[in-house]
């Protein structure tokens, strides 16, 4: 357990959430989001959390260990083609994750996804959190076009309203 870490989230204020991603931000993130969807027959969700408290603080939680507890909490997986995806910012540690359902992971794989987090980790460094999550957005929805191009009539399964946590 890293107590840097442990001191950076409980240090991580939920105004500090509210100013990388005040309102407007969210709805341009939904627009996006919509936006992609339209082009595929995949499901996109993204969930910012400002950090992490209680036991999955303390237990060390990696990023990606939390994104995987969101994805099933959102039931991202329980989409129709298994197309499901998950765009995770956990705001204290500046770590992006991206969560696929089966359907859709088999066809990009492991470096797809690390190479559009890395693209939005940039963004991130940088302050520019709103453009880092909109070129998230737009590459996954691009990935899901590829392999899962909507042919018409496909129902939106999950919202598209993104998550704050």
């Amino acid at each position: 357990m890293s107590i840097g870490r442990i001191i950076r989230h409980l240090l991580q204020h939920h105004w500090r959430r509210r100013l990388a991603f005040p309102p407007a931000t969210l709805a341009r993130i939904e627009q996006a989001i919509r936006a992609g969807e339209a082009t595929h027959a995949g499901q996109l969700r993204f969930v910012v959390e400002g950090a992490l408290d209680g036991a999955p603080l303390f237990h060390n939680q990696p990023a990606r260990e939390r994104a995987l507890d969101v994805f099933s909490q959102l039931r991202v997986w329980d989409t129709a083609h298994n197309n499901g995806v998950l765009i995770y910012l956990l705001l204290a540690d500046r770590d992006v994750e991206i969560i696929a359902d089966r359907g859709i992971n088999a066809k990009v794989g492991t470096e797809g996804w690390e190479r559009i987090c890395r693209e939005m980790e940039t963004e991130f460094k940088a302050g520019n959190f709103e453009r880092g999550v909109i070129k998230g957005v737009e590459a996954v929805s691009r990935e899901l076009a590829t392999h899962f191009p909507r042919t018409g009539g496909e129902a939106n399964e999950l919202p598209d309203s993104p998550v704050v946590m």
